[in-house]
Order: C-alpha cells, then structure tokens, then sequence
C-alpha cells in the first residue's frame, strides 16, 4: 500500500466519521425527552418569575401559559392593557399562578420604566419574543418600508444567582438567506448569533440562553394558517420546544421542524432562489391576504 493510497483510506475513514457523528446529533433532535430530560421542577429551580415579552396573543401567549403550568408566575408585556388583562385572567384562572401585566411599546424608550417594575423580582426565565413582519407579502428589499434591551435588564440577576433561562424568538427562515422576506430573516439571524453569542459567554454561569428557529406556527402574523404537520399550533410548539431547552444554544423546536430545516439547506440555493419559486411564493401569499399587513406583536 503506498502513500496515497493510505491517505485516501484515512481520508475516506474521517468522512465516514463526520457524517456518523452528524447522523448521531441528529437523531437526537428526534427524541428530546430521552437526551434532554427536564425535572419536574426544572422551570421553577431558575426562579419564582417568568417574563414574556408579545404575551398578548400567538406564541408569547403560549409561553407565558406553558411556564405558568410549570408553576412559575409570570410577567407579560404587550402594547394593548385590555388583551393582556384578558390574558392574566385566564392563565390566573388555569393554574392558579400570579400574574403582572406591563403593558408598553417595546419599541420606545420605555425600558428603564420597566426595570423599575421587574427590579424586586426572581425572574428565572425571559422569552424574548416581540417581533415585526413589515410586510406580510413577500416583497423586495427596495420596496419594504424603513424599518435588546430586556437581556440588559434581567441577565445580571442571573449571573448573581448562577442559573437562569433566556429564550429568544427567531425563525426558520433564518437558516438561509431568504429573498422577498430579505429584512424580516436578517433580522431573526442577528437574533440567532446574538443568542448563540450570549449562550457561549454565560453558559459556564449556569444560564441557558437558546435561540428557537421555528416555520410554520399558526399566528396573526402567519394569517392564522391552518394547521398541519409543518404549521404547528402555537401551543404545540410551545409545548414542543420546552422539551428541547437543554438541547444547546439554537433549536427548530419540534421535529418536524427540525426535519424542514434539514431539507431547507439541503436544497441548492440556485432552485430556490429561480424566479419562478420566488413569484410562486409571492402569488401565493398574495391569493391569502390583500392588501399587505403590517404585523407587530
């Protein structure tokens, strides 16, 4: 056998390993509950309060549930006092929880006001999870309109503490760059590195701080799709990405999306990226709803 023969050997021997080991990370995604088990009380060891941020409807709202049925009492933050009460009440309600509205506008300069009301709080958990779609049908850079501070607040008193968990909302369409929706997947890829950045800094502190990539979700700013195996109601996949909290810095947050993650990158850009696929896309959201939405929670 001479040298470049055993270097190919070798060389063919490391891919088979490589791919192994992917194969085997992956296959874990698949069964959270056996390699990322939680206690029962995981939630409330990180601390007596939840803070969600867009709690008022969609996802927040099914975090803010999620948590306080894992016994934690929860604060939620939205722009409208009248949906948030509404919200307190229910979750009160259910599972017997307390409850804080703080209802505010995120995107002002409000958050020393806040701060002062979270300032005598165990706050164990954070979902980071106000977002904007600027426009809801798909459109070119050039034609959208011009378009955190919540980690300042509360990570202090988790690293004092030496456990907490910080979780922030951003979406599977950042796992590429995504034409039509070019501002909206940039912005949720700033969430994801800012996230992992976070998580590699404090991680040794005892604090989990995770990114959640999901697709399909069935909220106002997805028109409320309807569900199926890939847009999942927001509680299911609330319920489903709690199970994967200890499954590192960054999830897709429920199998099948993890699944369409996987075959999203898989796929050459230049099929994707074909003039027909992009006004397939655009002449598809357009059919669901006109004229274009402009979507805050």
């Amino acid at each position: 056998m001479d040298l470049l023969e055993l270097f190919f050997i070798v060389l063919g021997a490391a891919v088979i390993v490589c791919y192994g080991v992917r194969l085997l990370l992956f296959t874990r995604m698949l069964f959270p509950k056996m390699w990322f088990p939680l206690s029962k009380s995981f939630f409330t060891s990180m601390g007596e309060w939840a803070v969600v941020t867009g709690a008022s409807e969609g996802i927040g709202r099914a975090y803010a549930f999620a948590l306080a049925e894992q016994g934690m009492d929860v604060v939620i933050l939205s722009r409208t006092k009248a949906t948030l009460d509404q919200v307190a009440k229910e979750i009160g309600a259910s599972t017997g929880q307390r409850v804080k509205v703080i209802a505010t506008d995120l995107m002002e300069d409000v958050f020393s006001e806040i701060e002062d009301q979270l300032r005598c709080l165990n706050i164990g958990v954070l979902v980071n999870n106000v977002g904007m779609l600027p426009s809801f049908i798909p459109c070119k850079f050039l034609e959208c309109a011009e378009l955190d501070q919540m980690c300042r607040i509360i990570l202090p008193a988790m690293e004092n503490r030496g456990k907490g968990v910080i979780v922030n909302i951003s979406s599977g369409v950042a796992s590429i760059p995504f034409p039509l929706y070019s501002l909206y997947a940039a912005s949720k890829v700033f969430v994801e590195r800012f996230s992992q950045g976070l998580h590699a800094e404090y991680k040794d502190k005892g604090i989990i701080i995770q990114a959640v990539t999901p697709f399909g979700v069935s909220t106002r700013m997805a028109d409320y799709q309807k569900t199926n195996i890939v847009t999942l109601s927001p509680e299911d996949f609330v319920k489903s990405s709690l199970q994967y909290i200890r499954a590192g810095d960054k999830t897709y947050g429920s199998v099948c999306h993890i699944v369409l993650g996987w075959l999203l990158q898989c796929v050459p850009l230049e099929i994707l990226y074909a003039d027909s696929i992009l006004l397939s896309l655009q002449n598809y959201v357009k059919k669901r709803r006109h004229p274009p939405l402009k979507v805050t929670l």
